[in-house]
């Protein structure tokens, strides 16, 4: 789906259009879920979350904005989704040793904060990037495309989107963050 198919469908949605949406489903299922899946690492979360990515879609139509690359933007949302998931799954396993075993020491108080640091880490580091270099990190690393696809879908020269790529991945290794080259 190209980019103007794309925006078309989401101005039908905004009018309530579900066979759009239908369409918008049927061709990024696949695309959301190997983001998402890619976040968590476990397929049950990963479909719910998919699910939850085409309700967003559908209740804030109103809010996309036409002309910024679509595929971006979906993989954008479906990794704050599957980031929030995250959260709120720590958050319930939190309050479910709380509940369990009221006398946790301080060492496993401290295991446990650092493990969510380390998720919120990730994203504020992603955030400290240049929007074209997170855009191309979204793309290769969650969506495993390929430069060429990514070059394509963006336009870009792909000695430029390459060049991006590594100089986003080298900002994010002075942060302490660990990649193995494609």
């Amino acid at each position: 789906m190209t980019d103007k198919e794309f925006d078309k469908c989401m101005s039908a949605v905004k009018k309530g259009d579900k066979n759009a949406l239908k369409l918008i489903y049927e061709e990024y299922l696949p695309y959301l879920y190997t983001v998402i899946f890619g976040v968590l690492g476990n397929r049950e979360m990963a479909e719910d979350v998919s699910a939850d990515c085409f309700i967003k879609l559908w209740q804030n139509a109103d809010k996309y904005r036409p002309g910024n690359g679509h595929r971006a933007y979906l993989a954008t949302m479906a990794r704050n989704l599957a980031l929030d998931e995250l959260r709120k799954r720590k958050h319930e396993i939190l309050q479910e040793e709380d509940d369990d075993t009221p006398g946790m020491d301080a060492a496993s108080d401290a295991d446990t904060e650092t493990e969510a640091i380390s998720g919120i880490s990730v994203t504020a580091a992603m955030e400290k990037l240049d929007e074209k270099e997170r855009r191309i990190i979204d793309m290769k690393v969650l969506s495993d495309m390929t430069f060429k696809e990514i070059s394509e879908i963006l336009g870009v020269p792909m000695g430029t989107v390459t060049w991006r790529y590594r100089e986003g991945i080298k900002k994010l290794k002075r942060y302490g963050f660990v990649f193995s080259e494609a």
